[in-house]
């Protein structure tokens, strides 16, 4: 039976944007829940990650994509160059701009004239209007609208629900008709290990965000189901130098079992069950530039 027959729709919606615009959080609020690992340090976010939501009869799949910024390492060029694959692959795209901003970031600007040049149709979101006066609001939007013509614009707030209902409404009229794609209750296409790697690496953003720079990563090693119904996860965080690898262990391994354990209080909420994390921190100097890392991730080592 097809998506008319039953009255289904279903499509995907690409949220582009600049680092630190707020697409993460603003997925999780979509989604209703946490598909994604939100910091307040940019480029967070490293890979596409589907966010999956029911409005009435539409199923809307939501594409968290890495921010779009200049690029310099293999690592950012490969990011960027995921965030526009998923913005053409897409059947909706959402510019999400952070409106707090006293001016337009370059990034953004240049968001908007690829947009221009490839002639490719797209909704402004200004994100972050609880933190935004009026005056301003409203000056980013005109700005953002005599650059590119976008089909509509939104002004939400992801942090407090502010303006949401009426985006979720707008996804849901716009997306084809068809099939819905995954099961109702299913949130994420990403797989749990994956997903645990992300939450443990979301805590070292949190607990070390200027101390450790962007040369830090988690790698899953193996999960192991147990009788009682617990699982326990074995995870390395790799760094770059020796330096580094002191900073997260901390003093007499103090950090890093603080780490270890907001990480593992979340994977047991999420998991649903008992959890067993174990971290160890590896130096390993050209891990960026490893293809192995960008396979795991979805990412293209030849970007």
């Amino acid at each position: 039976m097809t998506g008319s027959d039953t009255g289904t729709r279903c499509g995907f919606i690409a949220l582009i944007g600049a680092p630190n615009a707020g697409k993460s959080t603003l997925l999780n609020a979509l989604v209703g829940a946490k598909v994604a690992i939100v910091s307040a340090k940019p480029q967070t976010t490293r890979m596409r990650v589907l966010g999956i939501a029911i409005e009435g009869q539409s199923q809307l799949i939501y594409v968290d994509t890495p921010g779009i910024f200049s690029p310099k390492r293999r690592l950012d060029r490969a990011m960027v160059h995921a965030a526009w694959a998923g913005a053409g692959d897409a059947d909706i795209v959402a510019l999400v701009v952070d409106a707090g901003r006293k001016t337009i970031g370059e990034d953004t600007r240049d968001i908007v004239a690829r947009l221009r040049a490839a002639g490719q149709p797209a909704i402004l979101i200004l994100n972050k209007v609880d933190a935004t006066e009026r005056p301003r609001l409203l000056a980013a939007a005109a700005e953002l609208n005599a650059a590119f013509a976008f089909t509509d614009t939104f002004m939400v707030s992801a942090l407090t629900g502010d303006g949401l209902e009426d985006l979720r409404r707008a996804f849901a009229e716009r997306v084809s008709a068809g099939p819905w794609l995954y099961p109702e209750d299913q949130l994420s296409d990403l797989p749990t290990r994956l997903i645990a790697a992300e939450i443990t690496r979301e805590q070292l953003y949190l607990q070390l965000g200027q101390e450790l720079p962007y040369a830090s990563t988690v790698e899953h090693e193996t999960w192991e189901e147990r009788e009682d119904g617990s699982v326990a996860i074995r995870q390395a965080i790799l760094v770059e130098r020796p330096g580094q690898k002191a900073i997260v262990i901390g003093k007499n391994g103090a950090r890093i079992k603080a780490i270890g354990e907001a990480a593992r209080k979340e994977l047991t909420e999420s998991l649903g069950r008992p959890v067993h994390l174990f971290l160890h921190v590896k130096v390993q100097e050209k891990w960026a530039e490893d293809p192995s890392h960008f396979k795991e991730v979805g990412l293209d080592w030849k970007a």
